[in-house]
């Protein structure tokens, strides 16, 4: 080991890492359900509050539930976010904030660097794109951010009422120097490979709406086929003419999907009369996202003419693709060769972050670990705990600092 290295406990890191499963573990192996703002989301940030303060360090919400604890003066950000999926896994986000957390405790036990931890809010999108860290970095108004509704038609200025009570005000995002996030990676590509950590070069860009399609009501059993403006038709012609007019559009690493649909009123016996869906597409060219949303707007309204609908669309929210800060990067890089010692890799994020907002106000890199069959936002999400640490390891890496070396 190199003189006056901090040791990284494994032990009391995987034990928290474990200790925040509990909250809205759902039984099912591994499984998390733990959306924002839920009664399982604010119970584990009161529980995060708590192990921020064991560790020395200062605790702060901001109206939007951003969780941080704080180090004394200017120091670097680590960390991700604490929400799941509806039903995602054990890893995705609480990860990166637990590892965030041990490398702060265990820099501030040997004198330094400074290390800064924060638990963003609905990352996953209940109400948006990343939205905690995008108010948080400035893309999106707070009264903007008020409201967005989630799928059940839950505003989120109702939703954050459960969070009041944390909330001790604005925060100050000059006070950091950078910020580096450890995530799974939740693709096949580093556990195909045999390896151990991906240092991440750049994060794809993302566009998200939703799309209304209003067609007629009626009696399943008496309307004809011809005379009938069944919404759900026209989303199942919009989707095939769609994956057909992409085609000499994106590349292999393109990706768009049609996720989420509510068909009113529901019932096997009635003809759907609207037809609510979202549509998101991503890809790292900016150029390429908008010739897509041209195509997506064209296809809808062709459909919607030919079909006799009303189209409508909810606002289009999305970021523009990142890289990553070279400087940042290059510690990652470095501190990957010294623990996992040629089976690393640099790559593309295919998913998004909230590093990409947080690169409005400072320079950002990540830390990928593999996910076990390439599977994420899914009960079965899991990583090899070996792995888990080793990302903690190349994390601590990147804190170097006052002649210290995290390892």
């Amino acid at each position: 080991k190199e003189e006056n290295a901090v040791q990284i406990d494994p032990a009391r890191f995987l034990s928290d890492l474990h200790e925040l499963r509990k909250f809205g573990a759902s039984g099912v192996g591994k499984g998390v359900v733990r959306p924002a703002f839920s009664e399982a989301d604010v119970a584990a940030r009161r529980w995060l509050a708590g192990r921020f303060e064991d560790a020395g360090l200062r605790v702060a919400v901001d109206a939007m539930g951003n969780l941080f604890g704080l180090a004394e003066g200017p120091s670097l950000l680590m960390g991700s976010h604490s929400d799941s999926q509806p039903e995602g896994g054990w890893l995705d986000g609480a990860l990166g904030v637990v590892a965030a957390l041990e490398v702060a405790r265990a820099a501030r036990d040997s004198g330094g660097p400074a290390v800064s931890v924060v638990s963003f809010q609905d990352e996953e999108g209940r109400f948006g794109v990343t939205t905690g860290s995008a108010v948080w970095a400035g893309h999106l108004s707070q009264q903007d951010a008020d409201g967005l509704t989630d799928h059940g038609g839950v505003t989120l200025a109702e939703a954050r009422k459960s969070v009041a009570g944390m909330v001790t005000g604005a925060l100050d995002p000059s006070q950091f120097t950078g910020f580096v996030e450890l995530h799974i990676e939740q693709g096949p590509t580093l556990i195909t490979a045999g390896e151990q950590i991906g240092v991440v070069t750049d994060i794809v860009g993302i566009r998200d709406m939703k799309i209304t399609f209003q067609g007629q009501q009626n009696h399943a059993g008496t309307t004809p086929m011809h005379l009938r403006k069944d919404a759900f038709q026209a989303v199942s012609a919009f989707n095939t003419l769609l994956n057909a007019r992409f085609r000499n559009v994106v590349t292999p690493s393109t990706v768009w999907t049609i996720g989420h649909m509510s068909l009113h009123p529901n019932a096997s016996s009635i003809v759907p009369g609207r037809a609510v869906f979202s549509m998101q597409w991503r890809d790292g060219d900016v150029d390429r996202l908008d010739r897509m949303e041209a195509i997506i707007r064209e296809t809808a309204q062709e459909v919607a003419t030919t079909q006799g609908m009303a189209l409508s669309y909810g606002s289009l929210l999305g970021l523009d693709p990142v890289q990553m800060d070279s400087g940042l990067r290059g510690a990652l890089e470095r501190g990957a060769e010294d623990v996992a010692g040629g089976k690393w890799r640099q790559m593309p994020s295919g998913a998004l972050h909230d590093a990409t907002n947080v690169s409005r106000l400072m320079p950002v890199a990540m830390l990928f670990v593999p996910s076990i069959g390439g599977i994420s936002h899914a009960f079965e999400e899991d990583t090899d705990e070996d792995d888990l640490v080793a990302g903690v390891r190349v994390l601590a890496k990147a804190a170097r600092g006052q002649g210290l070396t995290l390892c």
